[in-house]
């Protein structure tokens, strides 16, 4: 699993530790634990699920104080963990501890979550041809952790904005008038390492859509006998990606009408945090 590179992440950690600490310090902690004070802390999970954003969230303590925190690793992210296991043990200055807790806990618990939630129907489809894949339903500015966090549960990702793919939905062809016409425009000014995916809603979309130079076709809310059905015409022609109303309790159905990839926005803008927490231990000064 590639991460994001640290350049990304450390935007991010920064701006979430801004939140804290735009004002100035800690009131709390910096009132009541001396500035010497040393503290020992262990992160360990309170629920069972997939581990992701290590990195990021360790990053948290480096900024605030570097090198006042050394960590030792126990987990690593695309792991299972279960509900006791300790993640990573930390040593280091109390005060950055307490005041990289919350931000280091945000990151972590939710990205966690969404590896597990991926995980979780990357399991239930396990035997088919499907992929589990994310969307651009994201949380603004955390979305390469959160597509990392979809790797780490075993799930792929789909684009990652609007510049590095073409996905033509049903308010672009409001505009554009046709199937046809939308094609020849992204064509016409796109290069030929672009993908193009159209969206259709019905089998005759879907026929339409064919008739184009054309990567892939969405199948937006079809039923799993519909989807079957639109595997069947496609033929392997393009990539086939089931989309819209992907329940855990229903993809399996959906994964076995056949299609390549099941598209779920849930994942990253729904899926429960991971509950993991830090119980830190005050050592000698």
């Amino acid at each position: 699993m590639i991460q994001p590179h640290r350049i990304v992440i450390e935007r991010v950690v920064q701006t979430a530790l801004l939140e804290d600490l735009a004002h100035g310090n800690d009131l709390t902690t910096d009132s009541i634990v001396p500035v010497d004070a040393q503290g020992r802390a262990a992160v360990v999970a309170r629920a069972p699920g997939v581990l992701a954003g290590l990195d990021a969230a360790l990053l948290a303590f480096e900024l605030l104080d570097p090198g006042g925190v050394r960590a030792t690793r126990v987990r690593s992210d695309g792991e299972r963990i279960e509900r006791g296991d300790t993640i990573v043990e930390l040593e280091g200055r109390g005060r950055t501890l307490l005041t990289g807790e919350r931000t280091m806990l945000n990151l972590l618990c939710r990205l966690s979550g969404i590896a597990t939630a991926t995980r979780a129907l990357v399991d239930t489809v396990a035997g088919t041809r499907a992929h589990i894949v994310d969307t651009r339903k994201t949380a603004p500015g955390l979305r390469a952790l959160e597509k990392y966090a979809v790797r780490c549960g075993g799930g792929s990702n789909h684009r990652f904005g609007l510049d590095d793919a073409v996905l033509i939905k049903d308010n672009h062809l409001a505009l554009a008038g046709s199937i046809r016409e939308a094609v020849a425009r992204v064509r016409a000014v796109t290069g030929h390492m672009v993908k193009i995916e159209v969206e259709v809603d019905t089998l005759d979309q879907l026929g339409e859509a064919l008739a184009e130079p054309i990567d892939a076709v969405l199948l937006d809310n079809m039923s799993p006998a519909t989807l079957t059905e639109a595997v069947r015409i496609v033929n392997g022609r393009v990539l086939t990606e089931a989309s819209g109303g992907i329940r855990p309790e229903t993809i399996r159905a959906v994964a076995e009408s056949g299609v390549d990839l099941i598209s779920a926005g849930y994942l990253t803008h729904s899926a429960p945090a991971l509950d993991l927490g830090l119980d830190i231990t005050v050592s000698e000064r």
